[in-house]
């Protein structure tokens, strides 16, 4: 079955450590939803300025064009997008079918303490604060406790979204 699991949480969270994680003990295709943020709003963010629901909508509608065309040629796919409101993940799903979403969901001091060690990220512990006042919990996704190490959190994704690890690849020693 084509799929695109959607990666979502605060910045911080583990998006793109799981993702990758994900990725190479599934064999499905990781797509960083950073890498198609205009650079424009990248220098937002690294200004210290919070993104408005204006300046995510182009890059959102960019992500799900994205699942669709992999969807057109058969692919699944794995991505990573903060989606902090329902009307971002109404935008990535549009009115395709199969694509889930797993929230990676974790406390503010621990996300704090994450954002605060990461070096040469455009997006800074200070504003971490404004991403948990913009999330709204998904009601309809699959919740991953990041509390636990990045190769539990994929075994644990491979096992709840039904994916399928790759032959000889052991995902809690994927990294």
């Amino acid at each position: 079955m084509i799929q695109a699991t959607i990666l979502m949480g605060v910045s911080g969270s583990g998006k793109t450590s799981i993702g990758k994680a994900l990725s190479s003990a599934t064999g499905i295709p990781f797509y960083d939803g950073d890498n198609f943020m205009p650079a424009k709003q990248i220098e937002k963010m690294a200004n210290g300025t919070p993104l408005t629901d204006e300046d995510r909508e182009p890059w959102l509608e960019s992500l799900h064009l994205l699942i669709a065309d992999q969807f057109r040629q058969g692919k699944s796919l794995i991505v990573a997008s903060s989606a902090l409101k329902r009307q971002y993940r109404t935008i990535l799903r549009g009115n395709l079918e199969g694509v889930k979403f797993v929230y990676l969901k974790g406390n503010f001091d621990l996300i704090h303490g994450r954002l605060a060690k990461r070096q040469g990220h455009y997006m800074k512990a200070d504003m971490l604060r404004s991403q948990f006042d913009t999330l709204q919990e998904p009601n309809h996704a699959t919740i991953i406790n990041i509390e636990q190490s990045i190769s539990k959190c994929v075994k644990e994704i491979i096992q709840k979204l039904g994916l399928i690890a790759l032959s000889g690849v052991d995902p809690l020693n994927s990294k």
